[in-house]
């Protein structure tokens, strides 16, 4: 099947497509006229990357679950230290942003948000507060 195909079949746009290809995530065949002939296994391949990048893993986390995909004798525990790794970066992403939430909320109540020029929400970003 031609990019065109694989793009509605996966979701993905043509340039992450080819984005995939050269950094060697996928290897379509190629046709006589040089276009590129996805097979069953590539779409499948393309969708399994683009639900691990929508989870938001890495790159190379991508690469590693899909080598341990393609590995029949990968063990469990192998794929669980990744996911696990990857949960708890994005707990330390929440937290953070729940701290900048609290303190922008914080910023926000401070502010009277009236005519007047003094506003501690600036005072608060340069650090004055």
């Amino acid at each position: 099947m031609n990019i065109s195909e694989v793009e509605t079949r996966t979701g993905l746009p043509a340039k992450t497509i080819r984005y995939y290809e050269d950094i060697g995530l996928v290897t379509p065949a190629r046709r006589t006229n040089g276009y590129r002939d996805f097979s069953d296994k590539d779409a499948h391949k393309l969708a399994f990357l683009a639900r691990a990048r929508a989870l938001g893993f890495s790159i190379e986390d991508c690469r590693n679950l899909l080598a341990l995909w393609e590995d029949q004798t990968r063990a469990s525990s192998d794929v669980r230290e990744i996911a696990k790794h990857h949960l708890v970066e994005i707990e330390a992403k929440i937290q953070g942003l729940m701290a900048m939430r609290d303190t922008l909320s914080d910023l926000v109540h401070q502010c009277a948000g009236d005519s007047r020029p003094d506003c501690p929400i600036l005072k608060g970003l340069e650090g004055s507060q």
